[in-house]
C-alpha cells in the first residue's frame, strides 16, 4: 500500500503513520518528496486491507493498493525520477548524461592509471575496473582482487574520479564499500538474493546489471531487494541479453530502457561493450542508447585492448574512445541532456 500524505502534513503526522505501520506489522519506507510524502508499507499482502484505516489517521490524505509486483521500484510509489549523487558535480538521472569508463580488469597500476587520465580527459565522469572477475572459464583470469581494489582507488583518485567495481560475495560488501564510491552488481548475480540483501544495506549506490536471460518483471523484482532493504541509490544497467543471434556477444535490448523508464524512477544506463562484444559496434550503439532515453553509457576502454587479458575485442582504445565521446555530442544534445 502507498500512504500519501496531504501536502502541509506535519512531521509529528507522518511519523505518527509510520509508527502505526509499524505496529500492523509493516515495514514502513518514506519517500520525501518536494511537494509531499509518500510513504510505502510493505508485507504480507494477504492483510492489507488493514491498512485501509490509516486514512482516517490525521495528515492522510489517501491509501492506495500498489499494483506492482516491485513496490518500491515502481513509478506508483516515486512518480518523479530518482537523481542519484555519485560525487561533486557527478550525477544520474537528471540532465547530465553519466559515462563510465575504464577496463574490464584491473592488471597494473600503469595501465589503469594511464586509463584514468585519458577517459577523463575525453569526457567520462566514473573511472571503472574489476578487482574481481567472474569468469565462465575457472582457469582464466580471475581479477588481483584486494591488490586491484586498491590500485583502482589509486587511479581514481590521480584523475579526480570516483570509482565503479563489482562486489561478487556478501562478504566482501563492506571491504569494497570502503574504497569504490559505486558497488557493481554482475549480470550473472542478478538474482543471488544473499548478495542484493547484503548490498542493500551498504551506504553506496549500486549499479545492478541485468542478466542475460532476465525479463523486466524479474529485473526490477531483483532491484527491489536492494530497496527493500533500505537503499535509495539504485542505478539499472541494459547489458544485453542472450538470444538466438550469434554475429554479437549478446542483444542490446534497446527496448527495455524506454519500459524500464516508464515503469520505475530509478535511473537506466547502458552497456552497449557487454552487448555487443565487438569494440566497433560499441560507438554507433552507445548513440542507439542515448537516443532510446538513456541516463548514462558504461563503456569499456583499453589502452592496448589487443594485450588484454579480458575482454579485449570489444574495448575502445583512448582515440576511439575519444572519437565516440565527440559522436555522441549531437545524440546528447537532441536528448536535451548535457555531459
Amino acid at each position: 500500500m502507498i500512504i500519501v500524505m496531504g501536502a502541509g502534513a506535519a512531521q509529528k503526522e507522518i511519523r505518527t503513520v509510520i509508527a502505526r505501520i509499524k505496529a500492523l506489522g509493516y515495514t514502513p519506507h518514506p519517500i520525501f518528496g518536494k511537494e509531499r510524502t509518500v510513504i510505502g508499507a510493505i508485507g504480507d499482502e494477504r492483510g492489507k486491507i488493514v491498512l485501509q484505516g490509516l486514512e482516517s489517521l490525521p495528515g492522510v490524505e489517501r491509501v492506495v493498493p500498489i499494483l506492482k509486483p516491485y513496490k518500491l521500484a515502481s513509478r506508483e510509489v516515486k512518480p518523479e525520477r530518482t537523481v542519484i549523487r555519485i560525487a561533486p558535480g557527478v550525477t544520474v538521472g537528471d540532465r547530465q548524461l553519466l559515462v563510465i569508463a575504464g577496463p574490464c580488469s584491473v592488471e597494473s597500476e600503469a595501465q589503469m592509471i594511464e586509463t584514468a587520465l585519458a577517459v577523463r580527459k575525453a569526457g567520462a565522469h566514473v573511472l571503472r575496473g574489476g578487482a574481481w572477475k567472474p569468469r565462465t572459464s575457472p582457469y582464466a583470469f580471475q581479477g588481483l582482487e584486494v591488490k586491484g581494489l586498491k590500485i583502482l582507488r589509486k587511479a581514481g583518485d590521480r584523475a579526480g574520479m570516483p570509482i565503479v567495481t563489482e562486489v561478487m560475495t556478501p562478504a566482501d560488501v563492506d571491504l569494497i564499500a570502503q574504497f569504490s564510491d559505486i558497488l557493481q552488481v554482475g549480470a550473472r548475480n542478478v538474482q543471488n538474493f544473499s548478495l542484493l540483501k547484503r548490498i542493500g544495506k551498504s551506504k553506496r549506490p549500486i549499479l545492478l546489471k541485468r542478466g542475460m536471460m532476465t525479463t523486466i518483471t524479474e529485473y526490477l523484482m531483483s532491484a527491489e531487494y536492494c530497496l527493500s532493504e533500505g537503499s535509495r541509490q539504485v542505478i539499472l544497467c541494459e547489458r544485453g541479453i542472450r538470444t538466438f543471434e550469434d554475429a554479437t556477444r549478446n542483444t542490446l535490448d534497446l527496448s527495455a530502457i524506454p519500459v524500464l523508464k516508464d515503469r520505475t524512477h530509478l535511473p537506466v544506463i547502458a552497456d552497449p561493450s557487454h552487448a555487443t562484444g565487438v569494440a566497433r559496434l560499441v560507438p554507433p550503439m552507445a548513440c542507439a542508447a542515448v537516443a532510446a532515453g538513456a541516463d548514462g553509457l558504461m563503456i569499456e576502454v583499453h589502452p592496448t585492448p589487443e594485450k588484454a587479458l579480458s575482454d579485449g575485442p570489444q574495448s575502445l582504445t583512448f582515440p576511439k574512445f575519444a572519437e565516440m565521446m565527440a559522436m555522441l555530442r549531437p545524440f546528447i544534445a537532441a536528448a536535451g541532456r548535457t555531459l
